[in-house]
């Protein structure tokens, strides 16, 4: 995914610096580099950037009265030497806060943080419209609909996918972990190492079990939490 950005800052130095950091990393595009918040304004509105590299020290128009102006879509970092605004900062929308000298690690830290966000977001809607994930199974690629899934188990380096109608599943090659990132929460739950469920389809819990026809699904301790959140949220008291 390429990740387009802009960077606003009165410090030709700063502005060179992260210039050159965005020129290095592969999944960024930069449109633009202002010394003043007063030139960028009007451009990153009409044509907002994924990106956006934002100092607050600058003259007429300071970086956190810019940020309340960009687009939502906007992801801003913000660029200070003075820490104490972080607070502020996170107040107008802020999506990260680099502290300067800032340093090429923590330069990606914080873009793969907009890309996971942003990646997510597209996710979800994908899911929304499509509502269905291609799986390797077998040499072939398997469609499975989301709806069809009650729940998964993991098989170490495979997971076995259990849909309605279909006793014997379908394997694949892949790992408990990237299914996990993969589907769209809390629709989809990790309930256990093992397990992960498809929280539209429980009918049933009994005590730290989830009941699945004949089939019962572990709560482990480590997610119970996360899933009593889930219930009690659907919960009538």
């Amino acid at each position: 995914m390429i990740l387009s950005c802009a960077i606003i800052d009165d410090e030709p130095l700063a502005t060179d610096l992260l210039a050159s950091y965005v020129k290095k990393t592969a999944n960024l595009t930069l449109r633009g580099a202002y010394n003043s918040a007063i030139s960028a304004m009007g451009e990153l509105r009409d044509n907002p950037v994924d990106i956006l590299f934002l100092d607050i020290h600058m003259p007429e128009l300071n970086g956190l009265e810019l940020a309340r102006l960009v687009p939502k879509e906007t992801k801003i970092i913000i660029t200070t030497a003075f820490d104490q605004y972080a607070v502020d900062g996170y107040k107008a929308n802020v999506f990260d806060y680099m502290l300067k000298p800032i340093s090429y690690e923590m330069f990606l830290d914080a873009v793969q943080k907009v890309e996971t966000v942003i990646m997510t977001t597209k996710k979800q809607d994908l899911f929304t419209n499509d509502r269905f994930i291609y799986v390797k199974s077998d040499y072939k690629l398997v469609q499975i609909h989301l709806d069809d899934i009650l729940y998964i188990e993991g098989l170490k380096d495979y997971v076995k996918i259990y849909l309605e109608g279909n006793k014997k599943g379908v394997m694949s090659l892949i790992n408990m972990k990237r299914i996990d990132e993969f589907l769209p929460h809390p629709e989809f739950l990790r309930v256990h190492r093992s397990y992960i469920v498809h929280m539209n389809k429980v009918k049933l819990v009994d005590r730290a079990r989830i009941v699945f026809s004949e089939e019962y699904i572990p709560i482990s301790e480590s997610y119970k939490d996360v899933v009593q959140d889930y219930l009690d949220a659907h919960t009538l008291m």
